[in-house]
């Protein structure tokens, strides 16, 4: 038994004559049927059975691509907002399935801990994050999150159109604009990720349901603001307890857990004479994304044990790791004009032998 699950930014996925956040940014009816063909062989190559989306302005024309590719279960839990009649901003999140979708809500923080952080109480996602429980062969009902974080991009803009300022003091404006903009963006993605951590947890809990969180989270997890995610530590509980509620509660970053498989994979090897040049050929992980000629990973799938086959209680098992990234680094204009400008990540788990 083999299950796939990928995530899958679409970049800009609208449908022609309206626009994304600009009234010129329309696809040609070429522009738009070369980007649904180039989705449409990547879900024919290869065949993820659990997809989440980002950047879903026609969440219909979506719905009706992925049927046709045999998704028969698809959701979203919010509407892009539209201004001026065709011009379309905020885009949503979507998730596709081949498997039963038992029930799609959107996570709401928590009021409580929204006032204990400080946070302004109409605090709100900037994506609503979408959880869909889908019945999963082998597992049962399986909770998946389908995410993407605020973006990097400032939250304040310095307009200068009306100002009288020399040159000087219009660069300093816009500095200070992006240092504050900037910081008040990272404080909103990190403020995401803990109020959907702490749901996760309280969901665990109550149902003990497995876990799947996917998506563009536009930050890597290491840099310290959406670290918590992968927390692997308890302070002031034992060893034993620390051990126990952290594998239970807590996620693992799927590329880790390919890393651990394949390293097993090694040393389980009769021919132990190629250890060291199999260690040497072992996988790099791929940026999923190039800004400035600089790549990095910003697009990820966290699993929780079940999924980890060093846990006794796990099922499955992360067999391969794959990011999708040709149009990237080697784009064929013919082919990617119209495809994505992040990398598509997808898992191979399979079941525990």
């Amino acid at each position: 038994m083999q299950l796939n699950i990928a995530t899958f930014n679409l970049f800009n996925y609208l449908e022609p004559p309206n626009a994304y956040y600009e009234f010129e940014r329309i696809y040609s009816a070429e522009q738009w049927q070369k980007k649904q063909n180039w989705i449409s062989n990547y879900l024919t190559e290869y065949q993820p059975d659990i997809i989440g989306f980002q950047e879903v302005f026609s969440t219909e024309s979506l719905k009706q691509l992925v049927k046709q590719q045999g998704y028969d279960y698809f959701a979203v839990v919010d509407e892009p907002e539209v201004i001026d009649d065709f011009i379309y901003r905020r885009p949503v999140v979507a998730i596709a399935s081949r498997y039963p979708i038992k029930g799609v809500v959107a996570v709401e923080p928590n009021v409580d801990l929204v006032q204990s952080l400080g946070v302004d109480t109409e605090f709100s996602f900037s994506r609503k994050v979408l959880r869909a429980n889908i019945e999963i062969p082998h597992l049962g009902c399986c909770d998946c999150y389908v995410v993407h974080f605020k973006s990097k991009r400032s939250m304040i803009e310095f307009d200068d159109s009306n100002s009288n300022l020399l040159p000087e003091q219009v660069i300093i404006e816009n500095l200070k604009a992006q240092v504050a903009g900037g910081w008040g963006s990272t404080v909103q993605r990190g403020n995401e990720a803990t109020l959907l951590m702490v749901d996760m947890i309280e969901r665990r809990q109550a149902t003990g349901y497995p876990m799947i969180l996917m998506g563009d989270f536009n930050n890597t997890l290491h840099d310290g603001v959406l670290s918590h995610l992968l927390i692997d530590n308890l302070r002031f509980v034992s060893a034993f307890d620390q051990n126990t509620y952290l594998a239970k509660y807590c996620l693992n970053d799927a590329w880790n857990l390919f890393n651990n498989f394949y390293m097993n994979e090694i040393k389980q090897s009769p021919d132990s004479d190629d250890i060291n040049e199999q260690l040497q050929k072992a996988p790099q992980r791929a940026p999923t994304h190039y800004f400035n000629g600089k790549g990095s990973v910003l697009d990820y799938i966290l699993l929780s044990s079940e999924f980890d086959a060093s846990h006794h209680n796990s099922l499955y098992q992360v067999s391969n790791y794959t990011t999708y990234d040709k149009q990237l680094i080697n784009p064929v204009f013919e082919h990617d004009g119209e495809s994505t400008d992040h990398g598509i990540v997808m898992v191979i788990l399979t079941l525990r032998r």
